[in-house]
């Protein structure tokens, strides 16, 4: 836009063609503020970030494509091919950094300020198309003995990956020769998971409701469902276990009842004189040097005592 400045604008009356342009008459650049280190050599121009890199003043990342205010100045020559030197400042604090042009390797250097963030391959890795080397290109265009190997070789190259190609495309006419009936298998098998989906997702939030939680439910597993069974087995088999103990332990209790009270009739209906009836009481624990005692309690029964009384 600075080299239009001059056009179709005010000329002032004291103009003098003969003194040149519009901007040398008063002493300015077509440029305008772009122009202002022109003395130093350099220049201000808008740059774009030419790959992903991390500024060392703030440690953020700066992304492939940001554009910058940067000073540009040549500072070397790879043959015939200028070097240029572009500074520019960080948005997200007062760093600088410098990158340089390197048309040796068709790439760009940094030189401070930053460190790049490495995503780079190599494209035989992935297999892919790598363009020749200038050395190659040379040879092929002037040697013809060379030009004509490095064709065979490429050949081999094309024959060894035809079984391949020809696989892969044998396995694409298989599936998808009939696009329709294809299409349409897979989208009834779509139908039918989505339907399964919906009715699993409403057992779990019946189920949820029920429990008052609220929790992720996880899909079952077979392994899950076959320890449940083994828990749930376990746990009926130890509740019949207690409830057998706790009746015999009820059986034992009346039998020893039972037994007390004929033991009391039989003593009441004899002559004796004195009879002694020995009734169990609860044995109490006492200090651990003293052993476990059993206190009884006897009645003496006189009966000529109740024949005089009465």
């Amino acid at each position: 836009m600075g080299e239009r400045k001059g056009t179709n604008l005010y000329y002032p009356p004291d103009y003098d063609p003969k003194v040149g342009g519009l901007n040398k008459f008063l002493g300015t650049h077509a440029l305008r503020e772009r122009a202002r280190k022109l003395h130093m050599g350099i220049l201000i121009i808008r740059f774009e970030m030419p790959y992903n890199i991390w500024c060392d003043g703030c440690g953020n990342h700066i992304g492939m494509g940001v554009r910058y205010n940067a000073e540009k100045k040549k500072v070397g020559m790879y043959y015939s091919t200028p070097v240029y030197q572009f500074r520019m400042k960080c948005h997200l604090c007062d760093n600088h950094f410098e990158i340089k042009t390197d048309p040796g390797n068709l790439d760009y250097i940094i030189v401070s300020g930053a460190r790049r963030q490495e995503n780079r391959w190599d494209p035989k890795d992935n297999e892919q198309v790598v363009p020749e080397t200038k050395e190659v290109s040379r040879r092929l265009y002037d040697d013809a003995m060379y030009k004509l190997e490095h064709c065979m070789d490429d050949t081999k190259t094309a024959r060894s990956r035809d079984s391949a190609l020809d696989n892969a495309i044998a396995l694409n006419d298989t599936h998808w020769r009939d696009d329709y009936s294809s299409n349409c298998a897979l989208r009834a098998s779509f139908r039918a998971r989505k339907k399964e989906l919906q009715e699993k997702g409403t057992l779990d939030q019946q189920l949820l409701k029920n429990s008052s939680l609220n929790i992720e439910l996880v899909s079952e597993h077979e392994d899950d469902i076959k320890l449940a069974r083994l828990l749930m087995h376990s746990s009926q088999k130890g509740n019949k276990k207690d409830t057998r103990s706790s009746l015999k332990r009820l059986v034992s209790v009346a039998k020893s009842k039972e037994k007390a009270k004929k033991m009391a009739v039989t003593t009441l209906n004899s002559g004796s004189t004195k009879q002694i009836l020995r009734l169990p009481l609860i044995q109490e624990a006492s200090s651990s040097k003293s052993d476990t005692t059993v206190n009884s309690s006897l009645v003496n029964y006189d009966l000529s005592t109740s024949d005089s009384d009465s």
